[in-house]
């Protein structure tokens, strides 16, 4: 079995604790041949953990982007500097990329990002983990499947204690986050993930309205917004995201789907239980792992790579992602109803059968 050699760009948090882990668990799949990092120190500390040379060592992106013996690139950068490094990659090397979520820190470059694949011929999987989570894939499936009938509405509340984070070992610890280059801050940068795993579930977007509560942190512009969404296929609700306190009750609010014959539920990520209450009485408590969308997302790359099958979260398709987000924000701020995607039709390539094979990206 070929392993795919991969050049590292942004050797900080996300990957020391999300994607190093996934790749340990496939050696017989990737190989990690150089480390790219602004700062040097980090790059060679990582270099020395790998068993890496001082030439597999680089400090500027466009210098590793034209090594020969790399087959493809993971790119984790800050938010602001997503799309250009990516540009700058794609360009140079002509070789496939995986990226961070979200794709681009403005609408502007999202949608110069949304079309690179194109311009380079160069296939890009963005790293949006809860697209490939388990329990996502699980309750899409149990929407599509109608287990519980056909879905009417749902309720979603996010809250992220960030002030409390930002003191800790976390992401929120980072400087850029604390000081985001980037509209809405942390709201960009975590809700993304909940727009990403409703539009997974249940579909386009046809629009939403929003109210958020201004606050006086760079770390975002918001402590709260409150989203009313309507998707094209019906489904209405509500979205929290309180990113400035903490939520004491247990069970969580959560994610919960309503339907027509009951309900899914869904505590929180890490819970490892999909409860779904049936309106006849019965009740199920379906199991799954928590965290697999970084594995899941590296095995989806390397069996495109493989041509076994394609490419499951495209910049297309998180393009859309990020601009349900750029949509909440210019809700609040011009106090309107902002529609969101126009093309009713839209679903993951995987969801269903109306895409052909050879419609869909698959690396090279």
């Amino acid at each position: 079995m070929k392993k795919l050699r991969v050049g590292i760009i942004g050797a900080g948090m996300a990957f020391d604790r999300l994607h190093l882990p996934a790749y340990r668990e496939m050696p017989d799949k990737y190989q990690i041949a150089a480390v790219c990092d602004e700062k040097r120190e980090t790059a060679e500390k990582w270099a020395a953990q790998l068993g890496l040379d001082k030439e597999s060592v680089y400090t500027d992106h466009r210098e590793i982007a034209g090594r020969e013996n790399i087959d493809c690139f993971d790119i984790m950068v800050p938010i602001e500097k997503n799309f250009t490094v990516t540009e700058d990659v794609a360009r140079i090397a002509r070789k496939p990329i995986i990226c961070e979520k979200p794709l681009a820190p403005n609408p502007e470059q999202a949608r110069a990002h949304r079309d690179l694949s194109k311009k380079y011929g160069v296939p890009i999987l963005i790293a949006e983990n809860y697209r490939y989570n388990e329990e996502v894939n699980m309750i899409r499936d149990m929407v599509r499947t109608k287990r519980v009938g056909d879905v009417v509405y749902f309720i979603q509340n996010r809250v992220y204690a960030f002030p409390i984070d930002m003191k800790k070992d976390t992401f929120a610890a980072t400087e850029w986050r604390q000081h985001p280059q980037y509209p809405g801050g942390t709201i960009l940068d975590t809700t993304v993930h909940d727009m990403a795993a409703l539009r997974h579930i249940l579909g386009a977007v046809d629009r939403l309205q929003a109210f958020g509560v201004p606050q006086d942190d760079d770390f975002s512009p918001y402590a709260v917004v409150n989203v009313n969404m309507r998707f094209h296929s019906g489904v209405t609700g509500q979205f929290s995201f309180y990113c400035s306190g903490v939520e004491m009750q247990r069970p969580l609010v959560g994610l919960r789907l309503f339907g027509t014959r009951g309900m899914i539920y869904l505590e929180e990520r890490d819970c490892g239980i999909i409860n779904v209450a049936h309106n006849d009485g019965r009740r199920e408590q379906v199991p799954y792992r928590p965290q697999r969308g970084f594995y899941n997302e590296l095995l989806n790359f390397y069996n495109a790579a493989i041509g076994k099958e394609p490419l499951a979260v495209t910049p297309e398709m998180e393009f859309g992602d990020a601009m349900t987000v750029f949509a909440i924000l210019d809700s609040i701020r011009e106090n309107r109803i902002v529609q969101v995607d126009r093309d009713g039709d839209y679903q993951p390539f995987y969801a269903g059968e109306r895409y052909r094979p050879e419609d869909r990206p698959v690396v090279q």
